[in-house]
C-alpha cells in the first residue's frame, strides 16, 4: 500500500498538505508494487540532509557569510522541488537570491544587513514550514532510525 494510499486511513495529515503531489508521484511511480522503499529512502535522505543544511546555514548567517548562504539555499532549493516541497523550494530561492545580495524579483540590493535580515526572517519561516513536513511526512513514512 503506497503512502498516498495510506493517507486516507488514521493519519492526521495529506502528504498533500505539504507537497506538490504531481511532483511526488513522480517519485512514488518508481516504488515497487506494495513497497514504498524508494521513495522511503528520498523522504529520509531530503529529512537528514535539510536538517545538517539548516545547521550551516545558522553557522553562516552567524559569520554573514552571503555568498555560502546563497549556495546553502540554492542546494536546499533543489532538494526541496525534487520532492515537491513548494514552499521550502521557494522560501531557499529567495535565501540564494538574497545571498547575492539581489531581490526576489533579481534587482540589485546594495545593503548587506539588510539581506543578513531578509535571510533571517525567511530562514525561519522555512524552518517552520520544514517542521510541519517533517510531521506530516513521518506520518507516512516512519523514521528508520527509530525503528532501530
Amino acid at each position: 500500500m503506497s503512502p498516498v494510499d495510506t493517507a486516507k486511513g488514521a493519519k492526521k495529515h495529506k502528504l498533500s498538505d505539504v507537497l506538490d503531489m504531481n511532483t511526488f508521484e513522480q517519485i512514488l511511480e518508481m516504488d515497487e508494487e506494495g513497497d514504498n522503499e524508494f521513495s522511503s529512502s528520498i523522504v529520509d535522505g531530503f529529512l537528514d540532509q535539510a536538517e545538517e543544511t539548516f545547521v550551516s546555514m545558522d553557522k553562516a548567517l552567524e559569520e554573514e557569510q552571503l555568498e555560502e548562504l546563497s549556495s546553502l539555499g540554492h542546494f536546499l532549493k533543489g532538494s526541496s522541488a525534487t520532492l515537491g516541497l513548494v514552499k521550502i523550494r521557494d522560501g531557499c530561492e529567495n535565501i540564494q537570491r538574497y545571498g547575492k545580495m539581489e531581490n526576489t524579483d533579481g534587482s540589485p540590493l546594495t545593503d548587506a544587513d539588510k539581506c543578513l535580515k531578509l535571510i533571517d526572517e525567511t530562514l525561519r519561516a522555512i524552518k517552520a514550514d520544514f517542521t510541519h513536513a517533517k510531521t506530516v511526512l513521518r506520518e507516512h513514512y516512519p523514521d528508520p532510525k527509530a525503528e532501530a
